[in-house]
């Protein structure tokens, strides 16, 4: 069916975070062309539908049997594309506003099993001692081999206070990990910032939501403030941010971009799929968002810049991070991002649900598609890690790439798998508590983008 009608602000995500998705796309109705119908292959499923009905070991709902059809369409798409329930979908709204109800655990499924992509930093799950790479393979006693992931984020979300039992397999433990969790309010505010020193601040992105542009500009305005004048460099941080709203990626690489600079372009089958976003175009940022990038100090379109990223940073962050290294406006650190380029669109039902469509790929401003590809750092920076030698086994870390049926990349064959490295995610504060340091000083990649930083500097100066 052909969809020729909508309108979008665009959805960019990775996985499913735990409690709601972590991004959201706002959709007008969409016409649909009529084509002809597969009669003989609906003749089947009316079949295959009234034989369960009749001679399936027990009664099966009506209503459940469409769903789980509606289900397995959309999820044999590819990894991103999904149906929303009238739950679902509600709580992917509230999702994006940066509050929701669960365990602080973004999601994905791998070979029938829960996959841990990130927990969130000060959430139940972080203070467990829940690590990326973990496989969930019980909720209290029922095995999740079998669940759709929706099914599964469903049983981990419920009424905070109350409990759940997760047992994860671990990489490099014999035996399963039983955690009991309390699951609690989870409130997300994705921008965390520090003044390294004098002259150098550091501003780190957790995911793209609604607010994340504004609080963008108040941090790199309390920068200026607390340096008491221009900054001579910034880190921005996008390791472990699996993405979020597509208009916010386009609003936070405006605020590094010169006016008018184009962030990012889709191509998909439709006409309102085609698209060329820049930080100034007049129909797709709000006049809200205009405004606070009105508010970007005038060092942030100048001063020094390095990006830091990882195998966890996704979506929106390869938006953000392909805009600038394609302007050459900042230096890109770190190992190579996630690979996923693709546009989900949220297309509203009648009955309340929706489906989440996957509607168009993404490229950077030079056609880069990133598919399946990821976004290569201009400096690779490994993470500096302490292995036993016997734990030297294949990387527990996932890419688009990694995912059944993914999308291809649409220019070029994807890359061999690669190993990717995960640093703890983390989560922002209005302002940054005297005394607290935000980013560990014994951080490898952010030391090494830090004395790039400084020589980037030197060298604009002379």
């Amino acid at each position: 069916m052909k969809i020729s009608r909508f309108k979008q602000i665009g959805l960019l995500a990775l996985g499913a975070l735990l409690g709601a998705a972590l991004t959201l796309n706002y959709p007008a109705v969409a016409q649909r062309e009529r084509e002809v119908l597969p009669v003989e292959d609906l003749r089947a499923f009316t079949e295959i539908f009234g034989k369960i009905k009749s001679d399936y070991v027990e009664p099966v709902d009506d209503k459940k049997l469409i769903t789980e059809a509606i289900n397995g369409m959309l999820s044999g798409l590819d990894p991103h594309s999904a149906y929303l329930d009238p739950e679902a979908f509600k709580e992917l709204q509230v999702g994006t506003q940066g509050e929701f109800g669960g365990l602080g655990i973004e999601v994905g499924m791998e070979d029938g099993f829960v996959k841990v992509v990130a927990p969130i930093e000060d959430t139940p799950a972080h203070r467990a001692g829940i690590k990326s790479g973990d496989l969930i393979i019980k909720l209290d006693e029922t095995p999740v081999k079998g669940m759709s992931l929706n099914d599964a984020v469903k049983r981990m979300r419920g009424k905070p206070g109350t409990s759940i039992t997760l047992t994860i397999m671990r990489k490099g433990e014999a035996k399963p990990i039983v955690v009991t969790l309390t699951r609690a309010v989870i409130k997300i505010r994705s921008v965390k910032y520090q003044l390294i020193e004098p002259g150098y601040g550091y501003v780190r992105i957790t995911q793209f939501q609604e607010q994340t542009g504004p609080a963008l500009v108040d941090a790199l305005r309390d920068l200026e403030t607390q340096n008491k004048g221009p900054l001579s460099g910034l880190v921005l941080d996008l390791r472990n941010n699996p993405g979020g709203l597509l208009n916010t990626a386009v609003g936070v690489a405006g605020a590094f971009l010169k006016p008018g600079d184009l962030v990012v372009y889709t191509d998909g089958r439709s006409e309102d799929a085609r698209m060329r976003l820049t930080n100034a175009r007049e129909h797709y940022l709000r006049s809200s968002e205009r405004d606070y990038l009105a508010r970007v100090p005038a060092w942030a379109k100048t001063a020094p810049l390095v990006v830091l990223v990882n195998g966890g940073s996704a979506s929106a962050s390869e938006i953000v991070a392909g805009a600038v290294q394609d302007h050459k406006r900042a230096l890109v650190v770190g190992t190579q991002t996630f690979g996923k380029g693709s546009v989900q669109t949220i297309l509203p039902l009648n009955n309340g649900a929706a489906i989440k469509l996957t509607t168009a790929r993404y490229f950077t401003p030079k056609g880069r598609s990133i598919q399946a590809k990821g976004i290569a750092p201009d400096i690779v920076v490994e993470e500096a890690t302490v292995t036993a030698a016997a734990d030297s086994g294949p990387s527990l870390a996932v890419r688009e790439a990694d995912l059944s049926r993914h999308l291809s990349n649409g220019k070029e064959e994807s890359p061999a798998k690669t190993e990717k490295d995960k640093t703890p995610k983390d989560e922002k504060m209005e302002k940054q508590p005297e005394g607290r340091d935000i980013i560990s000083r014994n951080d490898y990649q952010f030391n090494q983008a830090l004395i790039l930083l400084k020589g980037l500097n030197l060298l604009q100066a002379r």
